[in-house]
């Protein structure tokens, strides 16, 4: 038996070497490209052109690459190729891989337009777009596509003469659509011509009025900017918003409604939504704003801080929440605040809410040079007036927090409590009888219930305030 396995070793070994062989010969049928052996380089391309369009990428990539192979001076491959390579984020590749198109084909004008459009649409290679883009138009001048693209790729880089300029082109063209209006209208509106926007919504209404809900809702936001309530509240009507409509445009609608005057309509929106969407962070949110809670409540302040980890650099929800932590927690406050000047830095509500945030976590001092800024741009900005006077009072700087008081009280006379801070200020100076004036001018403006504890106080001080203007103490009045 011995013998007869030794005497089979050699079958063995051949068997096993024919094993090894067929298996090497299957990995490398695996691991080989997908061209299976054709050397046609417009069968494979046009195989890439399948595997493109059915959103393989991969495998087109690769068909275009044996194609390119075989027939080196191939543009329309290179073209297809560097299409793919823009939108699999390997723009530097796509890049190369055009200019060899082009450079093969120097008159394309689609492949000019159509690369410099997608590339311009992924925003992160500008600089490569732009002269693309104008030698699509050197071209072909009623490319609306490319004219489109290079507008917008100027509104990007704050040229919003050369944007405008080429949006109008594109919406002068036969071919414009909708879509083209649209983008009209919001380059109009980046360039601060709301007029001109809402003009170019209307006419984007004219040529597509299936889609009427959505120009209308982005039409009245425009409207809205020009103070037009009645306008933008007819316009959210016509647009017959619903719960089941997508929860973003509703709200959206509701938002909108609530800066028209109508936080009614804006609430009935966002009760008609489902109960999957009534729970979402931004809706709670809103809900919260329109109820004048502002977040307060747990559930508010929670639902905020839920859409800044969505959003970290959204000064909306910042402020909101410095709003929302005012009182209960004036650290927290004032660093969201803070945090929305930062990205917002010339946005004069912010600036407010974070000098006030610091008033009440007794930064004084801080307070009074946000605030003073505020004032220096805004001098009617009673907010920081407020704010800025119980930060000089309570650093008992009394003489410099008078004359903010005084224009408290100009501005809005019928507050009583102001002309209590304006006496005290006036005692503290020693000057006796501008303080029994201020004194008097409280109580007779005063409420028996909201100033019950300054009333006391007041009428406590009176008797010996009397006594000391008897007796000449003080410093002496001014002449008027």
């Amino acid at each position: 038996m011995l013998a007869q396995f030794h005497s089979s070793r050699p079958f063995i070994r051949a068997f096993v070497f024919v094993l090894v062989g067929l298996c090497c010969q299957f990995v490398m049928a695996q691991g080989e490209d997908h061209a299976n052996g054709e050397n046609d380089p417009i069968k494979l391309f046009e195989r890439g052109q399948d595997a493109h369009a059915k959103g393989d990428t991969k495998l087109a990539i690769q068909l275009y690459d044996a194609a390119i192979k075989l027939r080196p001076e191939f543009p329309e491959a290179e073209f297809q190729r560097a299409m793919i390579l823009v939108v699999t984020s390997r723009q530097a590749e796509a890049i190369e891989g055009f200019k060899r198109a082009v450079a093969l084909r120097p008159d394309w004008a689609m492949a000019y337009s159509k690369f410099g459009s997608e590339l311009a649409f992924f925003g992160t290679h500008d600089q490569e777009a732009e002269p693309i883009l104008r030698r699509a138009i050197e071209l072909d001048d009623k490319d609306i596509s490319a004219i489109t693209s290079l507008a917008v790729l100027r509104q990007h880089s704050g040229d919003f003469n050369d944007a405008v300029k080429l949006i109008r082109m594109a919406t002068s063209l036969p071919d414009a659509t909708d879509s083209t209006w649209r983008r009209r209208a919001y380059i109009e509106y980046a360039a601060k011509d709301t007029k001109a926007a809402v003009a170019s919504l209307t006419r984007a209404i004219e040529l597509k009025p299936a889609l009427a809900s959505v120009y209308r809702i982005e039409r009245a936001k425009f409207l809205l900017e020009l103070n037009d309530q009645a306008g933008a509240l007819a316009d959210l009507d016509a647009a017959k918003i619903a719960g089941n409509y997508n929860v973003s445009v509703v709200i959206e609608a509701a938002q909108l409604y609530a800066r028209a005057g109508k936080p009614d309509e804006s609430l009935r929106l966002l009760d008609a939504l489902n109960e999957r969407d009534r729970r979402l962070p931004e809706v709670i949110a809103l809900r919260t704003e329109l109820a004048d809670d502002s977040g307060q409540s747990d559930e508010g302040r929670a639902a905020l801080e839920e859409l800044l980890k969505r959003d970290p650099q959204n000064a909306i929800v910042l402020a909101r929440l410095g709003n929302a932590y005012r009182r209960v927690d004036p650290v927290k406050s004032k660093e969201y605040y803070y945090r929305a000047l930062q990205v917002d830095p010339k946005n004069e509500k912010y600036a407010v809410g974070y000098g006030a945030a610091l008033v009440q976590a007794r930064q004084f001092p801080e307070a009074e040079k946000i605030l003073r800024q505020v004032i220096s741009t805004n001098p009617d900005n009673y907010t920081a007036h407020a704010n800025l006077a119980l930060a000089l009072f309570e650093m008992k700087r009394f003489a410099d927090a008078l004359p903010e008081y005084e224009w408290l009280v100009a501005t809005k006379p019928e507050i009583a409590v102001t002309y209590f801070f304006i006496a005290i200020a006036h005692d503290n100076l020693g000057q006796y009888p501008e303080a029994m004036d201020s004194y008097q001018a409280f109580l007779t403006r005063a409420d028996p219930v909201n100033n019950k504890l300054e009333i006391e106080k007041v009428n406590l001080r009176l008797p010996t305030l009397r006594e000391q203007i008897k007796r000449g103490e003080g410093a002496k009045r001014k002449n008027p």
